[in-house]
């Protein structure tokens, strides 16, 4: 059988990527070539805008001494995790679409094939406009993400560029594009 595209969905924070995977999952809901895992993080179930596994930061430590993340990284004070079951759908020839930090391409693309990466781009004043309107952060901390957005820089063979600058529908359709569908 063979193995399922490990897909790496990246991005700056406000660029849309939860957004394109939520509608994606809708998209192609009962379509059991995708699967779309929640992340495991440790931060309260009503915290963000993302579906995601809530744990302490011992059953963190815990699940990953067993071996239960197929990747792991740390950012703003929490832990994240892609739950191994990850790794098993794409063994059954599933293809796997999970938000991740870029923090750990190299490390995926190290261990796992294939990696296909989606780098989900916004322009600077439509990424400071979306910040601004979710209301997380103040202007200064806003400010410090547009910057860190702006050095932002994902390159290689396996990079698929998705850029986020229209309507949900037409970035859906290029979000797919990028998967194959």
């Amino acid at each position: 059988m063979k193995r399922g595209t490990l897909f790496l969905v990246v991005g700056p924070s406000g660029a849309g990527k939860d957004t394109l995977l939520d509608a994606a999952r809708a998209r192609l809901a009962g379509d059991s070539r995708f699967f779309f895992p929640a992340r495991t993080i440790t931060r309260p179930t009503d915290a963000g805008n993302e579906a995601h596994n809530a744990v302490t930061d011992a059953e963190f430590s815990l699940l990953s001494a067993a071996g239960g993340f197929l990747l792991e990284w740390k950012a703003h004070n929490l832990s994240y995790g892609i739950p191994i079951a990850a790794a098993e759908a794409a063994d059954a020839g599933r293809h796997t679409v999970v938000n991740v930090s870029r923090s750990v391409l190299d490390i995926a693309r190290g261990r796992f094939q294939p990696v296909q990466i989606v780098s989900i781009v916004v322009p600077v004043q439509i990424l400071r406009t979306r910040l601004a309107e979710r209301g997380r952060e103040l202007a200064d901390d806003i400010e410090h993400r547009v910057m860190r957005a702006a050095a932002f820089n994902v390159a290689g063979p396996d990079v698929t560029i998705v850029q986020n600058d229209s309507t949900i529908d037409v970035a859906l359709t290029r979000f797919l594009g990028a998967l194959g569908v």
